[in-house]
């Protein structure tokens, strides 16, 4: 009896791009999806010849691995965030266009880049985050990736039922964080008075623009000046943001897009020093959300 062919090696690697949006959205790390993609190849050449061409389904086979070591690392998150200096939010992501390979910058293979749709704004991420890890496996391969509850079950070890009770919670978390979605121009022209507004220095006009329970979170993991939790409410957000512009000397706020959304960037010699995610509600800004760890800022800086 001859052995099976091996899988044509093209299409193992095509399946590349759709780990790495699979991980993102389920870590909310890009650096983590990429270590999850790469030891999820290793383990598939790892295998002998033989079983690798006895795989049915390649791409299923590498995607239930991925799955599996991102559902391990979620578990093991929470005691990773203890550890981690202050607020801990997702990893943002530039417009494709502009995004590059970190150091050297390089330019970063189109099979590498993020889908930028609603499943990777920012809000979104957040709500994920808040899940349990089998919420959030469950609830990204069904409801984002539209895989039956049948192979989600076989992913996480629980049975089809209990994953389906498993989406549904973690889309009611969802359900309850949204609120009426804001055309991208309307988004974008509140960013922009933002900008104007915090450029200037201007209190009042940063108040008008802020709901009145608005909150900023920045993320600094020890390694650039953020503060250390949220802060709260309207006026208090518009004092601190004009404090923060008055010492920014050199730095330009640029509007760009954040996880497919429009933003702003701050920018010093050719460097991105922070990226600032906004959720709108209306005309105000329910919150913000600013990343300046710059392990967390590699596809924004050549």
């Amino acid at each position: 009896m001859s052995t099976p062919p091996e899988p044509d090696l093209s299409a193992i690697i095509s399946e590349r791009g759709h780990l790495t949006n699979l991980a993102y959205r389920m870590l909310g790390s890009l650096t983590e999806a990429e270590d999850v993609v790469q030891e999820t190849y290793a383990r598939w050449y790892a295998m002998p010849e033989e079983r690798r061409a006895a795989v049915g389904s390649p791409g299923g086979w590498l995607t239930t691995v991925a799955s599996r070591i991102c559902l391990d690392l979620l578990g093991s998150a929470r005691a990773r965030r203890e550890r981690y200096v202050g607020e801990w939010i997702p990893e943002p992501l530039p417009d494709r266009t502009e995004w590059t390979g970190g150091a050297g910058g390089a330019p970063v293979d189109p099979a590498d880049r993020i889908t930028l749709d609603e499943s990777v704004g920012m809000a979104f991420l957040v709500v994920l985050d808040a899940m349990t890890p089998a919420e959030r496996v469950a609830f990204v391969l069904h409801d984002v990736f539209r895989y039956p509850f049948a192979e989600v079950a076989e992913i996480v070890g629980r049975t089809p039922a209990a994953c389906r009770q498993l989406a549904s919670s973690a889309r009611r978390r969802v359900r309850a964080s949204r609120t009426g979605a804001v055309p991208a121009a309307e988004h974008a022209g509140i960013v922009r008075a933002f900008r104007r507004a915090w450029e200037a220095g201007d209190v009042d006009a940063l108040i008008g623009l802020l709901d009145a329970g608005a909150t900023v979170t920045g993320d600094g993991g020890g390694l650039a000046r953020a503060a250390l939790r949220p802060v709260g409410g309207a006026e208090e957000i518009a004092r601190f943001l004009a404090d923060r512009a008055a010492a920014m000397s050199g730095v330009s706020i640029v509007e760009c897009t954040v996880n497919g959304q429009p933003g702003l960037a701050a920018r010093r010699d050719g460097g991105t020093l922070a990226a600032y995610a906004f959720d709108i509600a209306g005309d105000r800004i329910r919150h913000i959300w600013a990343v300046l760890n710059p392990e967390k800022l590699r596809p924004w800086t050549p």
